[in-house]
């Protein structure tokens, strides 16, 4: 059971493992939108958008339901916009770390010009 969780985890965070797929994601976890919205949020080619979309839908991450002619696609679960509040805290986690490092190696710059001066 364990291996298969592992394996799970593996193949969904490769799945997620794409910044339009990304940004896809972002603009579902807004509301439910057909691949000519996404598109042009994204700024990007039809092609593209579908291309991502398909993987997407592949691992059940996204669901299309036919709409007359156009497909709306839905994030498959609500849990995906918890996980992408997540993934933005460990960003912010990260670029406050760096910021912080980057502060201690000013002083000690400052420290160093200081010194020298005197």
């Amino acid at each position: 059971m364990n291996l298969e969780m592992q394996q799970f985890k593996a193949e969904f965070f490769k799945a997620l493992a794409h910044p339009l797929r990304i940004r896809i994601l972002e603009l579902l976890a807004e509301g439910d939108k057909n691949v000519n919205e996404i598109q042009t949020l994204v700024g990007s080619e039809g092609s593209a958008v579908s291309q991502q979309l398909t993987v997407l839908r592949a691992k059940n991450i996204v669901t299309g339901t036919k709409e007359g002619n156009k497909v709306i696609y839905t994030l498959k679960d609500p849990m995906i916009i918890e996980l992408l509040a997540v993934a933005r805290q460990i960003f912010n986690n990260h670029l406050v770390d760096t910021i912080t490092i980057l502060d201690k190696f000013k002083e000690e710059e400052d420290d160093v010009l200081t010194q020298s001066k005197n």
